[in-house]
């Protein structure tokens, strides 16, 4: 169950921002507080540390970086994740996440003709109402809480999914549509989890006229077009590969499955999907509609059809990881080109009740960037006065370079610094 959630805004005023896309299309209008005293949740100054942007671009709009990153009780977006804003990895044709994107965009236009309207440029900063209720999100739900979802203000958030522009573009009258894009979330730190990654949500609406002259019932129907496009995407994506069906649990589909392929030797998890509830339907003027919906992750499909075996390697800027793709060739197998050494630093304190461990992977993140490998929880007791101790063994690891002993040092010192002064927590 989500934990409470403090709401306090103490704002000198309110600055209007109008996200708006490229081509026309309005991600929504919403007021954030705005205070005139610099946002800095940590350091800025260690020589390893780069700057951070004033500005970024998003759909032809320049944001600002304290109406994303700001001094105030109900934000939580930290200085690395305001610098990867704008970066729209999946928007770059040379890149993996591009490449894939591409490879799954042809394979609907080649077998619907064209049909979906494909976005790719939205803006990742949404409302609670389309993040969540829109998706029908409970209110109680998990995802909704500080310790999962970036926050701007209190109504305001970096979207956790692609699902957050669904309601928005069936009130437009899209009737087929694929939404791809960099989604949020505060998570843990280990080579298949990143505070940023990248979805596709496809949505296709059918009318009566479609399921009727079919003699089966309009869910059974969409179950099954469902079931016969995303089998028709496994194989363009992984060739003649042995599928197999789940049944799942999502808030906005019933029913609900996830696609599992046998690939190298083992099941691995592909999508999940299902047909639309009737209510988010209901709502949004398409009563008499039936629909079904996917979503999938594109690094975790990127990295096995590439071969890559870290996912802070997608955000590389090193040539010897970036010219080793090429647009329209997908599968290529990546090539490592670096083995440097981790190193392991261990941090043991006594937890508090508020203590949540993304909220340490934030602050280690916040301090060591990339050059964190992994976070994880290595031994916890608890005395005879009830308190308990945890212990993280922290892994450092840079891609592209040995780090030295007193940066390494230096990061750690700062880690143990801010662990103690923000998490509330007693060093041991």
């Amino acid at each position: 169950m989500a934990r409470a959630f403090s709401v306090a805004h103490s704002a000198l005023f309110c600055r209007t921002s109008l996200f708006q896309h490229r081509n026309g299309f309005k991600c929504f209008t919403f007021s954030i507080p705005f205070s005139t005293a610099a946002a800095s949740s940590l350091p800025m100054t260690k020589k390893w540390t780069r700057p951070v942007a004033s500005a970024v671009e998003l759909g032809g709009v320049k944001l600002a970086r304290d109406d994303v990153v700001r001094d105030d009780p109900t934000n939580n977006v930290p200085d690395t994740i305001f610098s990867k804003l704008g970066m729209q990895l999946h928007r770059r044709d040379q890149h993996p996440l591009g490449i894939l994107k591409n490879a799954i965009y042809e394979y609907f236009d080649t077998n619907y003709q064209n049909k979906f309207d494909k976005f790719d440029d939205l803006c990742p900063i949404v409302s609670v109402q389309q993040n969540f209720d829109d998706v029908l999100v409970p209110a109680d739900h998990v995802s909704r809480s500080y310790n999962d979802t970036y926050y701007i203000n209190s109504q305001t958030v970096l979207r956790c999914h692609t699902s957050a522009h669904q309601a928005e573009l069936l009130r437009k009258g899209h009737n087929h549509f694929l939404v791809t894009g960099d989604v949020y979330r505060r998570d843990s730190i280990d080579s298949t989890h990143y505070p940023v990654f990248h979805q596709m949500e496809g949505v296709r609406v059918f009318s009566p006229d479609n399921w009727e002259a079919s003699g089966i019932d309009a869910t059974s129907f969409a179950a099954e077009d469902l079931k016969k496009c995303l089998e028709g995407l496994a194989c363009h994506l992984f060739g003649a590969v042995e599928m197999r069906w789940v049944d799942a649990y999502f808030p906005f589909t019933d029913p609900s499955y996830e696609l599992e392929i046998y690939f190298q030797e083992k099941w691995m998890e592909v999508l999940g999907c299902g047909v639309m509830e009737q209510e988010i339907l209901r709502r949004n003027n398409r009563p008499n509609n039936v629909a079904w919906a996917f979503g999938l992750g594109l690094e975790r499909l990127a990295m096995v059809l590439f071969d890559i075996p870290d996912i802070r390697l997608f955000w590389s800027t090193d040539k010897r990881f970036t010219s080793q793709f090429c647009k329209g060739e997908l599968g290529i197998k990546f090539k490592p080109f670096s083995k440097y050494p981790p190193c392991f630093k261990d941090i043991s304190f006594w937890i508090n009740e508020s203590f949540t461990e993304n909220n340490l992977c934030e602050i280690v993140r916040g301090v060591a960037g990339d050059f964190v490998e992994e976070v994880q929880l290595i031994g916890n007791f608890t005395n005879n006065k009830g308190m308990t101790s945890h212990c993280y063994r922290i892994a450092y690891r840079c891609m592209e370079r040995s780090l030295t002993d007193e940066e390494i040092n230096e990061l750690q010192s700062n880690v143990r610094e801010l662990v103690e002064k923000k998490l509330n927590v007693v060093l041991r």
